[in-house]
């Protein structure tokens, strides 16, 4: 029953984010910030929907209280979200006084993903050196002073600009941090410093 469950789930969403990318494609050229939030929107629940029949696979068979089915709650949870998001950015994008706004809505909610991501205890694949680090953290910067020229000009299509550098900044950023926080040359202090410093920073950019 889990199985067929997934597979409906798998066809409908997979229809779902099908039509949602033409109707990015529809927008045209003229429109490309709003186009890269659908695609996005997309891509999250493209993602969660991966992780989600993963997750089936692992819990198919497994009693009530293996480790399995809470993993399979948390990924059924985080596709119920992404689907919402969709949903609702494919609503504002038909109502553009609204856009902004989803787009900002849609970029923390994808962060607080790749936080929790960030935050679990699986080890990166590959390993940076601090210095690919500090390079990375640059985006930042770039991002936060396009968020106070967003907030003076309050014009949408820079809010929505804004949103996808965001986006894109921080998950890069808590990327590296983690591959460059395990590398061999850093020690378990530094580490642990570091991964603690890069939650603040996370956690204080969405505030």
């Amino acid at each position: 029953k889990l199985a067929q469950a997934a597979h409906s789930s798998v066809n409908t969403i997979t229809q779902l984010a099908e039509v949602v990318k033409q109707g990015a494609a529809s927008l045209g050229s003229d429109d490309p910030e709003t186009q890269v939030v659908l695609i996005n929107a997309v891509k999250d629940v493209a993602k969660a929907l991966t992780d989600l029949i993963s997750a089936t696979k692992c819990a198919a068979g497994k009693p009530a209280d293996d480790p399995s089915m809470y993993q399979l709650k948390s990924a059924a949870k985080v596709m119920v979200t992404n689907v919402t998001s969709l949903l609702k950015t494919v609503k504002a994008v038909e109502d553009e006084a609204t856009r902004g706004t989803r787009a900002l809505e849609a970029t923390i909610e994808s962060i607080k993903q790749e936080l929790t991501v960030f935050q679990s205890k699986e080890l990166p694949e590959k390993t940076y050196s601090p210095e690919e680090f500090i390079r990375m953290t640059k985006g930042i910067t770039t991002a936060t002073a396009k968020a106070v020229a967003a907030g003076n000009s309050c014009r949408q299509d820079d809010v929505i600009s804004t949103a996808n550098l965001s986006r894109k900044a921080m998950a890069d950023m808590l990327t590296a941090c983690k591959q460059a926080a395990y590398h061999s040359e850093v020690c378990e202090d530094v580490r642990n410093r570091a991964l603690h410093f890069a939650t603040e920073c996370t956690v204080g950019y969405m505030g």
